[in-house]
């Protein structure tokens, strides 16, 4: 069952070296930061609340709060709310429940370290005040597209804002004004000179970076209070720096970020605002996972399209649809351990994550017998109205946790691929006779020896049910039943007793490796088979199945009861993922 221990749980072997380690190591030995009261290790996850967080959110929370795990440490859980327009507390929710299903905690010793940027706004803006008064930052009133135009571009230098020359006097009081709400949005903008000849430098970034702009917007936890808000490469080192972070870990798209992150904690250092040692920026791969796409803005449109049901649609790659996909957090954590950490991009194929979750879900998901398609078999001489008793493994690896139950009755369900009219070479399931040969002769699992005797046919030519005859002394388990030698062994339930159910037969969401490589449209590699929905027939204990409660039906792979559908006595099943890579070229 899914909460049951799984003895190869990432947790229970030792993490895997990398170069993020070694620095945090390198660190400790040099008692680098060592402060009165603090851990020596201090991490951060900053997610906006703008959307739902996805696999690739999973990674940076698992290498954030993992080292501050490892390393005696904690890991603050940050919300960078600094953009009113497009935040929701929905999305906040949903974070901080997908960052606790996947096992990890913010709170240390009693104490919660949840925090947001929105809780920094009055000092974030005393300090752009100071920017200013030392001549660090302007007031620029040029519009969005002079500023595109004459930030120029990586082979152009850019060209000095005409308003660049302001006096820190002039700047601060319209700086001032601009926080008073008397100008409108995209009037006027903030922003930091590092340099006499900054709009010269080959990092785009550090042309003059904005680090202010007017938003007249509704903020979910400051209401109306501000009509002005902090940039995300202003707020993120100076909350990094309040809250005594030691390693602040992010992806490589803010490697050209760090020399401003350096530099406006060493300048505000300077000022007296803090303390040294400032938190140091370190920047590693992201995830790149074939077969979906991790866009936000991407994923949004399949939600507001209807191409999928929703944010948590088990095909989606974000965490709540992984979660109600059937995926647990121990798999996403020894999935996060296996590719490790890097400084180089690269592409990870979903397979590698597939493999994860089968390799955890194995000794922990109890089995169960599924005909997901189909067809009548009639044993004709099996008493009518009788059942026999056959029993099976909880789980075949582990006799502790017991057996399980079902009958075997005159009626049966079986799958339609276990029979076929004109045999090819080697089958070895149901057969008719052909010609003065008789039918094959196979096992039901469990159960009875079998011989086929014949078919049931529709108007049309459709076989509608397989007759077979059974032999009653070879019931497995039973004295003599191993004299019966057949090579055929399938699995049924009973018609009888069989709970029907809806199943979700899920696969990848697209048919393409990399979607939207290169920019191209991603739509037409939507995979037309990713859902299929079958009604099943179950073996009558499932009927018991509690929601997130996951399984391995035989021969089919590994399925859960869906969280949101299930009902009491009446489970809808996901499938979570195949018995083996069914995507093999």
């Amino acid at each position: 069952m899914s909460n049951e221990k799984n003895p190869a749980a990432p947790a229970a072997n030792a993490p895997s070296p990398n170069f993020l380690r070694a620095i945090v190591e390198n660190d400790l030995a040099a008692g680098t930061h060592v402060r009165e009261g603090l851990p020596p290790v201090i991490t951060r996850f900053p997610p906006e609340p703008n959307g739902y967080l996805h696999i690739g959110h999973a990674k940076s929370i698992c290498v954030n709060f993992g080292l501050a795990r490892d390393y005696q440490g904690r890991c603050n859980l940050r919300f960078d709310d600094t953009n009113p327009a497009k935040e929701e507390q929905e999305y906040v929710d949903t974070i901080i429940d997908s960052v606790k299903w996947l096992g990890f905690s913010w709170e240390q010793q009693g104490e919660s370290h949840l925090y947001y940027a929105s809780d920094y706004f009055e000092r974030l803006y005393l300090m752009a005040e100071y920017l200013i008064t030392a001549g660090y930052a302007y007031v620029d009133s040029q519009s969005a597209d002079d500023i595109k135009k004459n930030r120029g571009n990586f082979g152009t230098p850019g060209v000095n804002s005409p308003f660049r020359a302001r006096t820190p006097e002039e700047s601060l009081a319209m700086f001032r004004d601009m926080k008073a709400g008397k100008y409108k949005d995209g009037e006027h903008i903030l922003r930091i000179k590092m340099a006499a000849d900054s709009m010269a430098s080959p990092n785009m970034t550090n042309r003059d970076p904005a680090i202010y702009r007017i938003r007249h917007a509704h903020h979910h936890r400051t209401g109306d209070a501000w009509c002005i808000y902090p940039m995300y490469d202003f707020t993120h080192p100076i909350s990094d720096a309040l809250e005594n972070i030691t390693h602040s870990v992010c992806t490589l798209e803010f490697q050209d970020h760090r020399p401003f992150y350096d530099w406006l904690l060493a300048t505000l250092s300077e000022g007296g605002f803090f303390k040294l040692p400032v938190p140091r920026q370190y920047e590693f791969a992201r995830l790149n996972l074939t077969y979906v796409v991790t866009s936000k803005r991407k994923l949004r449109e399949m939600v507001d399209e209807g191409i999928v049901t929703g944010w948590d649609d088990p095909r989606m790659p974000t965490i709540v649809g992984l979660r109600r996909r059937g995926y647990t957090p121990e798999a996403i954590q020894l999935f996060c351990e296996r590719i490790g950490v890097s400084k180089a991009d690269g592409w990870i194929d979903m397979s590698t994550l597939e493999g994860c979750l089968r390799d955890d879900l194995d000794p922990k998901a109890p089995r169960a017998t599924a005909v997901l398609r189909p067809l009548k078999l009639i044993i004709d001489n099996f008493p009518e109205g009788e059942s026999v008793e056959c029993s099976s493994p909880v789980h075949p690896h582990f006799p502790e946790r017991g057996l399980r139950t079902f009958p075997i009755t005159r009626e049966l369900w079986i799958e339609q691929d276990d029979f076929m009219e004109v045999p090819s070479k080697g089958y070895f399931r149901y057969f008719p006779p052909i010609g003065d040969a008789p039918g094959s002769r196979v096992r039901l699992r469990h159960g009875y020896v079998t011989e086929c005797t014949g078919v049931d046919k529709d108007a049309d030519g459709n076989i509608t049910a397989v007759h077979v005859k059974y032999f009653e002394d070879s019931k497995s388990g039973t004295e003599g039943s191993n004299t019966y030698k057949v090579k055929g062994n399938i699995h049924w339930v009973s018609a009888a007793t069989a709970l029907e159910a809806e199943v979700r037969l899920y696969d990848r969401l697209f048919t393409e490796a990399q979607p939207d490589a290169g920019g191209r449209d991603w739509k037409p590699f939507l995979n037309p088979n990713a859902l299929e929905v079958v009604t099943a027939y179950l073996e009558p204990g499932m009927s018991a199945a509690e929601p997130d409660q996951r399984f391995q039906f035989e021969r089919h792979g590994y399925f859960v009861a869906d969280r949101v559908d299930s009902t009491p006595g009446k489970p809808v099943f996901n499938r979570v993922t195949t018995l083996k890579d069914s995507w093999v070229k």
